[in-house]
């Protein structure tokens, strides 16, 4: 996964990494629930990503 991302998605997986690590030395059972929404949210965008360069024939 991480050859596939350029320098600037690194930067924005670490901020989301440090985001999430933030919150979770204040409150665990948040974190957890905001990195599963994250997760989530991940998977249905590259999902409709996949779709849409089915339907254009480029996957």
């Amino acid at each position: 996964m991480l050859k596939n991302l350029d320098a600037l998605g690194i930067v924005g997986l670490l901020i989301l990494l440090g985001g999430i690590g933030l919150i979770a030395s204040q409150n665990l059972l948040i974190a957890l629930g905001m990195a599963l929404i994250v997760g989530g949210l991940g998977l249905v965008i590259k999902s409709l990503i996949s779709g849409m360069l089915q339907n254009f024939g480029m996957f």
